[in-house]
């Protein structure tokens, strides 16, 4: 069958994005690291990565025979993830609500942006810092505001006890200690 009447699908083994926020999760809060984060990496696909992909594709185009091009077939590819990321982080960034933690500085009362430590029941001592959706890193002990640890966690103080609903039941934290990062000088 000739390829001119087949519909090209952007369905075939493309990543999918990035997890939305849960339907209770109306608020889309982010640091202001966060959110430079973010916006760095949409400016870099708009002004950076994109034009180059557009003129290797342009380049490809112009070599000829679309339908066994490699360099074509692949820009094309790379155009689309690169468009869909940056629909994503547009819609990511324009919903936005930046919190900065630092004006929680001295407290001893846990929000979002705060460093917790805090002990489970055997002992265990971990360190988690409740970030935004678009940011939290498991790896680096970065734990969503959304996640059940930190809505345990949220408006307890240091030296209180919260209870944890977890699969294998009820468990109880004590927070031992509350930090957030200093203001940085303007």
């Amino acid at each position: 069958m000739s390829k001119a009447f087949t519909k090209e699908t952007d369905t075939d083994d493309e990543p999918s994005l990035p997890p939305q926020a849960p339907v209770g999760a109306s608020k889309n809060y982010i640091t202001p690291q966060g959110y430079a984060r973010l916006r760095r990496e949409l400016l870099d696909l708009i002004d950076d990565e994109r034009p180059k992909v557009v003129e290797i594709v342009h380049w490809a185009a112009s070599n000829g025979d679309r339908s066994e091009n490699g360099d074509y077939l692949y820009g094309k590819k790379r155009l689309r993830e690169i468009d869909r990321r940056i629909r994503f982080l547009t819609k990511r960034l324009e919903i936005a609500d930046v919190v900065d933690p630092s004006v929680h500085t001295g407290s001893d009362q846990v929000f979002f942006g705060a460093t917790v430590t805090y002990a489970e029941e055997d002992g265990v001592e971990r360190t988690v810092t409740i970030l935004g959706i678009d940011e939290a890193d498991n790896s680096l002990q970065q734990i969503s505001w959304i996640s059940p640890v930190a809505r345990a966690l949220l408006k307890a103080r240091e030296g209180d006890e919260v209870t944890l609903q977890t699969p294998a039941g009820l468990r109880t934290l004590e927070i031992l200690r509350v930090e957030y990062p200093v203001a940085a000088p303007r």
